[in-house]
């Protein structure tokens, strides 16, 4: 199933263009399912999919309703420690929905719409309206930070040693962490697993929804930092709301040009890596289906990516290698394997390359922990795993030049010796 995730700048009319990128996509054939938070005009209301048209199916998601259910499943699963403690339960009547729950429950329903229970409805194309870019960018981060923090206070390997819980809580005093703790986590990781997939996958693609101006040129050029650096690839710019050229009334027209002039740079910074479409403006909003037609009417975006953008790439770092030890390229799946300038000593050194297209130095914080690379590039932060190939050697130095990250490796001599 192709996925499309639709964000941009907060206003910018992304849950409007979400549904109508799911309906002119339906209407070329494609059984279509519209995921979104908020209400749209002559949608239906419900949080099951529900038919809109011919070949779409829409869904809202109940944030406050996910939020009770897993706080009551959670409240079930701890009865004993609870009832150790002394403590009342909760009535969900009750529970008010906190910050955060939102995001929680759109990971949720992505999971049940591609391995859950409405991936057999069979549905092609899977539009999901996002919540705005800033928010959106630290959404997509999530299945895998979270699941780092799993792997780390609930390690899997601790789950052998559950027959010996209760001696060893007999020698220290206090109880162990009870088996469902784990089967808990568990199940959280599976969960959180299977959207990370759905993200990473090559068929997934962002499309980002802007209207021309000065504020969403900076958000944009914020943004393509926080993509590169999470490997994210957008198919398709919509600009929104563009308005009829060359009126009359100067007034409108001088808000016409300064649109003009901001699509003319995105036109240079965003084509040919992505698709860029001009919505135009209906001197109204949208109200209905017919409406929402009438957005993409021509050379609105297609349902499937523009051929100039194949979708996200396995992982957007690659290896310069310049005298690499044998066998190092087997050991960098979805790495490519580019000539750097050699080194003065002579010394075999590898270039790990990341673009990072807007990044500025005083903004890029770069350090080693371990098998981990920390990385924050402004209001962004990535901890990436290193291959096994690099974690023999040594960070020997980093630089940023011309948008791209270059961190040099030397190959450690006790762990990549000598053959000569």
């Amino acid at each position: 199933m192709r996925t499309v995730l639709v964000t941009g700048p907060g206003g910018a009319g992304r849950t409007t263009v979400a549904a109508a990128t799911a309906l002119a996509a339906a209407r070329r054939g494609r059984r279509t399912l519209l995921l979104t938070a908020d209400g749209i005009p002559g949608f239906p209301d419900g949080t099951e999919p529900t038919e809109v048209t011919d070949g779409l199916w829409s869904a809202r998601i109940d944030s406050g309703g996910h939020f009770r259910e897993e706080l009551l499943a959670l409240q079930d699963q701890a009865s004993v420690v609870l009832d150790l403690l002394g403590g009342n339960r909760l009535d969900g009547e009750e529970l008010t929905e906190l910050p955060g729950s939102t995001e929680l429950a759109l990971l949720h329903t992505l999971r049940r719409a591609t391995e859950g229970d409405w991936s057999r409805r069979g549905h092609e194309l899977l539009v999901v309206d996002l919540p705005p870019l800033r928010e959106a960018l630290a959404l997509l981060a999530l299945p895998e930070q979270l699941r780092r923090y799993l792997r780390r206070l609930l390690p899997p390997e601790r789950q052998a040693a559950r027959a010996l819980r209760p001696m060893l809580a007999q020698l220290a005093g206090v109880p162990m962490p009870a088996q469902w703790l784990y089967e808990a986590a568990a199940r959280r990781d599976a969960e959180l697993a299977a959207v990370q997939a759905l993200i990473e996958d090559r068929s997934t693609t962002l499309r980002l929804v802007a209207e021309p101006g000065p504020a969403a040129e900076e958000a944009l050029r914020t943004a393509r930092t926080g993509l590169a650096l999470h490997g994210l690839r957008v198919d398709t710019l919509a600009v929104n709301r563009v308005l009829p050229r060359h009126s009359a009334d100067p007034w409108f027209a001088e808000l016409a040009a300064q649109q003009e002039k901001t699509v003319d740079r995105w036109y240079e910074e965003w084509v040919p890596g992505a698709a860029l479409c001009e919505v135009p403006h209906l001197g109204r909003d949208p109200r209905g289906l017919d409406d929402l037609a009438r957005l993409f009417e021509g050379d609105g975006p297609a349902s499937e990516p523009d051929a100039r953008s194949p979708g996200r790439a396995d992982d957007p770092w690659w290896i310069e290698s310049p005298g690499a030890p044998d066998g190092l390229g087997g050991l960098l799946p979805g790495t490519r394997i580019v000539t750097a300038p050699p080194t003065g000593d002579g010394d075999p050194v590898l270039v790990w390359c990341l673009p990072l297209p807007g990044a500025v130095k005083k903004d890029l914080q770069l350090v080693r922990r371990g098998d981990e690379l920390l990385l924050t590039v402004g209001p962004f932060h990535r901890i990436v795993p290193l291959e096994s190939g690099l974690r023999r050697c040594t960070v020997s130095g980093a630089a940023l030049t011309d948008g791209v990250l270059r961190v040099r490796f030397t190959p450690d001599p006790g762990l990549w010796p000598r053959t000569d």
